[in-house]
């Protein structure tokens, strides 16, 4: 089921790369605030308005997570799903139990829930993909 989702969360993030155009927005590795010794990596992949949904769009990226690193808590003005490129991370929501996100895993983040990830020793590189309201912040820290 798991692998189900995984291919088509690819088709999908394919598709809309290939028939939706980039905004102008900067789309190059930014570095974001986490802890640990190595520096996040955070790439936007796409960003672009979703046709027939107004007020909403889908942003993709490629989020690189070192070893032994927590990211701030946070959450999203929309949903957040998550495919386990490489490695592993803990995904923690508050009030849920932790979920362990390995290699091929597929994991959903609700609207608006305060979360994180926390790597161990091997680190993790994510595909992450948004859909959430045009124009609002990708992600608000609470921390």
């Amino acid at each position: 089921m798991k692998k189900r989702i995984g291919v088509v969360l690819m088709a999908i993030l394919f598709g809309l790369a290939a028939c939706s155009t980039p905004s102008t927005k900067d789309q190059s590795s930014r570095p974001v605030k986490a802890t640990g010794s190595q520096e996040l990596k955070l790439e936007d992949l796409l960003t672009s308005q979703l046709e027939g949904v107004e007020g909403t769009e889908v942003v993709v990226s490629r989020v690189t997570i070192p070893p032994h690193t927590s990211l701030p808590k946070h959450w999203h003005p929309g949903e957040e799903f998550a495919y386990v490129l490489e490695g592993s991370a803990v995904l923690w929501q508050e009030g849920k139990a932790d979920v362990i996100g390995k290699k091929g895993d597929v994991v959903k983040v609700p609207l608006k829930q305060i979360h994180t990830a926390i790597t161990t020793e091997e680190g993790a590189t994510i595909l992450v993909f948004r859909v959430h309201e045009l124009g609002k912040p990708q992600r608000t820290i609470v921390e």
